[in-house]
């Protein structure tokens, strides 16, 4: 079945007779700018995020969404909810476009997913724009480096 918003995501390397690791796989920075439901400029879209979804539904985040089985699912239990995955690295958004074009994920409508740093969350979103934040875990191996980063 092809999705109302397939774009053939064809990137599966292996290397030395195993998968890549996630943050390594070439070319999915150049999948995810080709994704329809991957928003490429968020910021210019603060308060705006209705146009994009075409309606007034609540809208959901979720922080460090990883390959998107956790979004997705609450998507296509709540048709009546809109969700923005945010995602920080491309090699793992990219694991979440495969799946929402997927036979079981691919007619849902009310997902778009981001590629950023959630730091920057105040300047794509108004205040008051997202009814709910999902934060499940979004850095399950912190470093000693990252200590600055608090959340």
């Amino acid at each position: 079945t092809i999705c109302h918003h397939t774009v053939l995501l064809s990137l599966n390397f292996r290397h030395k007779g195993r998968h890549m690791r996630l943050r390594n796989i070439p070319g999915a920075d150049d999948a995810v700018l080709r994704h329809p439901i991957a928003i490429k400029q968020e910021k210019e879209n603060k308060g705006k995020w209705d146009l994009i979804f075409g309606n007034h539904q609540p809208i959901h985040i979720e922080i460090g969404m990883g390959k998107g089985q956790f979004l997705l699912t609450l998507a296509k239990q709540n048709p009546d909810i809109n969700y923005i995955g945010i995602e920080r690295y491309s090699s793992v958004l990219y694991r979440a476009l495969e799946k929402i074009d997927s036979e079981e994920f691919c007619e849902l409508k009310n997902v778009r997913f981001i590629c950023m740093d959630a730091m920057e969350i105040p300047e794509v979103f108004e205040l008051g724009e997202v009814e709910k934040i999902y934060l499940n875990f979004s850095d399950p191996w912190p470093k000693k480096r990252h200590a600055r980063r608090p959340m």
